[in-house]
């Protein structure tokens, strides 16, 4: 099954789980009404670091953090003016996101301070935690709001489980309560699940300050988001996205045919990272002539472990696999972008991004490599592009 085959699936689940996670919201919350549109176009800035997704992964995102000289040795903003980007996804499959999330609440403040910006951009793995799809989350992530009150807390919760069973199903058709079906809720919902969903709800400290972000932004010349913009989309403004996103995550009934949970939208979309460069290079033009914009910077879809340019640099993918869930060798590599020129940073070394030729391409890979510990997870793409090089392609 391809990528793009296993996304549509989970967007199918999630729409199951979407309907469970309403439920559970109107159980343990009340909606909000919307916030407030937030900033989202800036110009005039110096430097911008961008880093894809994180991914629970607290120590990697440190370690990116300080090969960017962005915070000293106490976790604290050192970064001055520069502007940072997360492009989403620091949510699902390693243990620490909330310590991720605290860390980017602090820099917001302290950048801010010091005449910079830390931009925290929405992706799907926000999403489907907003919403109630929790197939990812570890077990890591659930026990680190475990308190002294979570035994109470998942036993409140259960009570109210079991009265929403009662009166939504025919007698005939409710369950037996013993013991085996207490454990195997209890199992589902480990202790700390109560906490978590309802500090990720609409009046919880990290669902309010999630849903305050934008998915979509624009720095000078560049856009950054987390997947992409496909066709569908390709003639709605930065504002139209952003206000769109927030609205369907604060009223879980404009999911279903809406923006957040489309295979094209900005959350999910793998075009740009995947499909053929000829076929989508008209769409590409148009998405950057109605932004006013010269590259789009996306995350989503994992690279070998390196910054990479596609449709001539018009497109960089920033998602280098960071996480360790993904592979046991650190990978560390972010995007670095002075003046309007962008270079990668790899291992706190700049390296200049390669042309549109496979020749560059090669040395380019090889210089990153040659900085990674061996084996390098770049090894593979290098044969690849080396044979590519021993075999020129026809004209």
């Amino acid at each position: 099954m391809s990528i793009e085959e296993g996304d549509q699936v989970r967007r199918g689940q999630s729409a199951i789980a979407l309907l469970y996670g309403i439920v559970l919201c109107l159980l343990l919350l009340t909606q909000l009404s919307s916030s407030a549109a937030a900033e989202d176009v800036w110009k005039g800035v110096g430097r911008v670091v961008a880093i894809g997704d994180v991914h629970g992964d607290y120590e990697q995102f440190i370690a990116a953090l300080r090969s960017a000289k962005l915070i000293d040795s106490k976790e604290n903003w050192s970064g001055e003016k520069t502007h940072l980007v997360q492009t989403g996804d620091i949510l699902d499959r390693g243990p620490d996101s909330r310590k991720v999330m605290e860390l980017l609440m602090k820099l917001e403040k302290e950048s801010r301070r010091a005449g910079g910006w830390v931009h925290f951009l929405i992706g799907n793995h926000e999403a489907v935690n907003i919403y109630g799809d929790l197939r990812y989350v570890s077990p890591g992530e659930f026990a680190a709001f475990r308190d002294s009150n979570s035994e109470k807390a998942r036993d409140e919760l259960y009570k109210k489980h079991l009265e929403q069973i009662k009166s939504s199903s025919l007698p005939e058709s409710v369950p037996v309560f013993d013991d085996a079906f207490q454990k195997k809720w209890e199992s589902e919902h480990p202790l700390g699940y109560a906490e978590h969903r309802r500090e990720l709800g609409p009046t919880g400290k990290y669902g309010k300050w999630i849903r305050s972000h934008n998915a979509v932004i624009k720095i000078d010349n560049t856009l950054f988001l987390h997947g992409g913009i496909g066709p569908k989309y390709v003639d709605w403004s930065v504002r139209q996205i952003n206000e769109r996103v927030r609205e369907e995550l604060e009223d879980f009934t404009k999911l279903p045919g809406g923006l957040v949970m489309d295979g094209e939208g900005p959350l999910w979309y793998r075009g740009l990272d995947q499909e053929d460069e000829m076929a989508l290079e008209l769409h590409v033009k148009s998405v950057l002539q109605n932004h006013q914009a010269e590259s789009i910077v996306i995350g989503h879809t994992p690279t070998e472990g390196a910054i990479l340019p596609r449709f001539g640099g018009k497109v960089l993918l920033i998602d280098v696999g960071l996480s360790r869930v993904f592979d046991s060798r650190p990978r560390m590599a972010c995007l670095l972008i002075e003046n309007d020129k962008p270079c990668a940073l790899h291992r706190g070394e700049k390296l200049e991004l390669p042309s549109n030729s496979d020749s560059d391409l090669l040395r380019y890979l090889r210089q990153a490599a040659a900085r990674d510990p061996s084996p390098s997870s770049l090894e593979k793409r290098i044969v690849e592009v080396e044979a590519r090089v021993a075999v020129p392609a026809h004209k």
